[in-house]
């Protein structure tokens, strides 16, 4: 096998022409669908920040052009022929939608006197790009409106490029209660590990092309960009809510725990339409998403898709989502609702029967298969896979520890694969057995073979280039575009191939700007070092210049750091700046020493218990491995 973004083995390519003969991939309907209504488009469509550089492009993914090759699982392939759809579609009367500028779709309501968009894409320019499309083509009309359907960034970063701060105050800016909380945190508390998973879930560092990276299945990729945060001023809390924004009439689902912490969607009675924002998508959807999150909940993401065949399915000609394209008449909607609502509902009582057998969750995962009724294109695994959406179900009830005690404190993964090396004859002796695996395509058992090999001795070139053979086939044969990112990505890695990693940096201003000194020292605790900060005692104040009513009491005792609303009786010094300067300093792009310096710091009374605390602080550069074993820091 090449060492090098080879061909698929003569196994991978029997096991993607067996899947390619599957019934369903001769539906032509989506296909259909998916191209109904289009308007125009920007050709070629490669967009670029103020810099220059590119931030989306799709002429990088013209080789979708030919059939699929023995490279790309079929499923795969076709969704993201699909994807690469782009442009501006009428959808029904008064709606429209951007499609392919982004991973995520914009939609845009013509309204009595302007443009209600909903969802404004991931950053200020995919956003901008697709309003610009949108003015050329329905007139240069403003906006009056504008709707978050939920607390993921790839719905909201882009509203920079729509409205300005001014315009902000004086439209409504919809979003689903708790919206600002939950954008924020789940961006920023596990955002450095998440950064970093990211990476390998949606492929960018992947050269596109049919050995690369060829879709994340939601959409084709993420884009680059600068990410932009839009406070809405207007809160939708629950089910039945009713709004008129400039003229159309809007009646919203509120759904919080299905695909997003907090997520609506929304009827328009009037337009007989209905965004189901991201509780359905035309494939199955993630239970866990793989860069990490907390373990959503089917059961209840499948009572709301009940819910909502309920409340509007008789009202509906129509629904449009966040990613993929639209579905028309009022039958059809109802089954793809329903196609889903059981797809989620299945996944959930079935794993939790099999676990009442006592299977553990690798078990279930792979002995659980869809029926016939539920096993179609729309269900597909092109983002979320049975595979961990079953493992995810069994976490959410009964946790990581499948109640074998073998598995209650194993040992950590560089000890344990010097036994397992050692027991096997040596390194070598374990590449050779992995080898031989490789040669029966018995791809999966290689891998654990030498993942033990790598935590064992990380620099061992023939264990690192034959996994990266052995994680390239495991790639070319999934079905779900994060699951192929994560193996080709990791494959580079192995071989020293792969474009540098981008360090994290915590510095967006704009997320900043929504996080208040609470939320932010919140991450400070996070990035306290406990073994460091133990026996000592630290107290201070921190004055918000611009906002005094954030004014925080810091405290560290017994190396957990705490922080509450400043006490009359306060004493010890004050660290003081405006937010925007202690929000750069709570994660971590700016230095105490810098702030100081520059003046856009100053301490009143004695420096030293503020510089003690910023010196037990963790700074998280968001480069680690994937692969090899990790020391405590």
């Amino acid at each position: 096998m090449s060492s090098h973004r080879g061909a698929a083995a003569a196994t991978t390519v029997a096991s993607n022409r067996t899947a390619a003969a599957a019934d369903w991939l001769a539906d032509d309907r989506d296909d259909v669908e998916a191209g109904r209504g289009f308007l125009a488009t920007t050709d070629p469509l490669t967009l670029r920040d103020e810099r220059g550089h590119v931030v989306w492009d799709l002429t990088a993914y013209s080789f979708l052009d030919q059939d699929a090759p023995d490279t790309v699982h079929p499923s795969l392939w076709r969704m993201a022929r699909l994807n690469r759809r782009h442009g501006l579609f009428r959808v029904t009367e008064h709606i429209y939608q951007v499609r392919g500028f982004d991973i995520s779709n914009m939609t845009v309501i013509l309204a009595e006197n302007g443009y209600i968009v909903i969802d404004p894409l991931t950053t200020v320019e995919t956003a901008r790009a697709a309003m610009d499309l949108v003015r050329t083509q329905l007139g240069d009309r403003p906006v009056t409106g504008m709707l978050y359907t939920r607390s993921h960034i790839d719905h909201f970063g882009g509203a920079g490029g729509v409205i300005d701060g001014e315009t902000a105050t004086r439209i409504p800016v919809i979003a689903p209660e708790g919206f600002v909380h939950h954008a924020v945190v789940e961006h920023v508390n596990s955002g450095v590990a998440v950064s970093r998973r990211s990476q390998f879930m949606f492929g960018r560092r992947l050269p596109p092309g049919p050995r690369g990276q060829v879709s994340a299945g939601l959409g084709i990729t993420l884009p680059s960009g600068r990410i932009s945060l839009v406070e809405p001023n207007t809160i939708v809390e629950r089910t039945g809510e009713e709004l008129r924004i400039d003229g159309v009439r809007m009646v919203f689902q509120f759904t919080p725990g299905a695909e997003a912490p907090t997520e609506v969607n929304i009827h328009l009675p009037d337009l007989r339409a209905l965004c189901m924002a991201e509780t359905v998508a035309h494939h199955m959807h993630n239970l866990y998403t793989l860069r990490g999150a907390q373990v959503r909940d089917a059961l209840a993401w499948s009572r709301y898709l009940d819910e909502a065949i309920q409340l509007f399915g008789d009202d509906t000609d129509v629904m449009f989502i966040s990613h993929h394209w639209p579905v028309w008449g009022r039958q059809r909607v109802r089954e793809r609702i329903a196609e889903q609502r059981d797809l989620y509902r299945y996944i959930h009582d079935q794993t939790l029967r099999l676990a009442n057998h006592g299977l553990t969750p690798t078990e279930i995962a792979d002995v659980l298969t869809l029926p016939p009724e539920l096993d179609r294109a729309g269900n597909r695994g092109n983002y979320g896979s049975l595979s961990h959406n079953t493992k995810a179900v069994y976490q959410r009830y009964l946790g990581w520890y499948d109640a074998n005690p073998a598995n209650l404190d194993p040992l950590p993964p560089a000890e344990l694969g010097r036994h397992y090396v050692a027991a096997l004859g040596g390194p070598d002796a374990v590449c050779a057995l992995a080898a031989e695996a490789v040669a029966r395509g018995e791809f999966r058992w290689a891998a654990d073979v030498l993942k033990h090999a790598i935590a064992a001795g990380p620099s061992h070139a023939t264990a690192r280039h034959l996994q990266a053979d052995v994680f390239e086939q495991l790639g070319y044969r999934s079905e779900s575009g994060p699951w192929r990112n994560f193996y080709l990505l990791a494959a580079a890695e192995l071989r020293g191939d792969a474009p540098p990693a981008a360090t994290f940096q915590a510095s967006n201003a704009e997320m900043a700007h929504g996080m208040d000194m609470g939320l932010l020292l919140d991450f400070v605790a996070i990035r306290v070092n406990g073994p460091r900060a133990a026996g000592r005692s630290i107290h201070f104040t921190m004055c918000v210049t611009d906002r005094p009513d954030q004014d925080r009491q810091v405290r560290l005792e017994r190396a957990v750091l705490w922080h509450g609303p400043v006490r009359i009786d306060a004493e010890g010094p004050c660290l003081i700046a405006a937010h925007e300067t202690l929000a750069r300093l709570s994660l971590g792009s700016l230095t105490l020493e810098g702030a100081l310096a520059s003046g856009e710091a100053r301490i009143d009374g004695e420096a030293g218990p503020v510089q003690e605390l910023f010196g037990l602080l963790d700074d998280f550069a968001g480069d680690f491995s994937i692969t090899d074993p990790h020391a405590a820091p």
